[in-house]
């Protein structure tokens, strides 16, 4: 069993890695909780995670990519996607954030692997989530208001570029950012493609489309119960569905909570300083 434990993210830090990991992470505006388990219970696996927060805290930044390898090439992948995400971690914009992890993907992968990721942005000040797609199944949206789930997805057709693929099929591919607000109670879900390939109660694939409708139908009240309550659920209609490759799901909640004053004050001497560093790397 994974230990569960809570903390919350300190200003210039990078936290996340490769290995199994359950935890409960608060940032200013936010409250996260991250669940990973390696694939047939490898010490580390294919699916990489990672969170970040600015120099005043005002910046949260989540990385959920799944990469088509395993072992000791994707730990030395995501030590790059981490070294990335050091340099990154006090610009609001992530396109060209996310069209650097592309190129620095291939100059990494030596065995043709590719990955899928999703890269999201939440600004503290204006609650504005920001989400780059890489070819991952789109993350799932809660409105408080109206206790609806939806699939967050930008559905702009751009014929005139290559954007939005799986890192490691083309260095010169486009990223581009959807913008949403996020009203307190606001939730989102990502999940790795363990999920959407898990098996239905006929033995098809679930697909987004069925993602969507078991999160819909399980009715959580409370946020901490909803990845718990998802994978049982899985493992209820298919004991072997999350067993066949890595499972990661990030869930992501506003809270309104301000960003501290000392936070912002102390920003000018954090930069000066070194970003903090806790991964779980295999």
């Amino acid at each position: 069993m994974i230990a569960n434990s809570s903390e919350r993210m300190r200003c210039m830090e990078v936290w996340g890695g490769n290995r199994a990991t359950d935890r409960d992470i608060e940032a200013p505006g936010l409250r996260i909780w991250a669940y990973s388990r390696p694939y047939s219970g490898s010490a580390s696996g294919g699916d990489v995670y990672y969170l970040s927060s600015c120099a005043s805290g005002r910046i949260s930044r989540m990385l959920l990519a799944d990469v088509s390898g395993h072992g000791e090439a994707v730990s030395k992948i995501a030590i790059g996607l981490r070294d990335l995400m050091r340099r990154n971690v006090n610009y609001i914009s992530q396109s060209r954030f996310v069209s650097g992890m592309n190129k620095q993907f291939a100059e990494l992968n030596q065995d043709g692997e590719f990955a899928t990721a999703l890269v999201s942005t939440f600004f503290a000040p204006t609650r504005t989530y920001s989400l780059c797609n890489a070819g991952h199944p789109p993350p799932l949206l809660y409105r408080k208001a109206s206790s609806d789930w939806s699939e967050l997805s930008d559905r702009q057709e751009r014929a005139d570029v290559i954007s939005d693929i799986p890192w490691g099929v083309c260095d010169q591919a486009a990223y581009f950012q959807h913008h949403i607000r996020l009203e307190t109670g606001d939730m989102v879900l990502s999940y790795s493609d363990a999920v959407s390939e898990s098996k239905d109660a006929d033995g098809q694939q679930l697909g987004c489309d069925g993602v969507l409708r078991l999160v819909s139908e399980l009715g959580v009240s409370n946020p901490a119960d909803l990845i718990p309550a998802l994978v049982r659920r899985i493992d209820e209609i298919d004991p072997r569905s999350l067993e066949r490759d890595d499972t990661t799901l990030l869930l992501c909640e506003a809270t309104g909570s301000a960003t501290p004053l000392k936070n912002s004050l102390l920003a000018p001497f954090r930069l000066f300083g070194q970003v903090a560093d806790k991964t779980e790397l295999g």
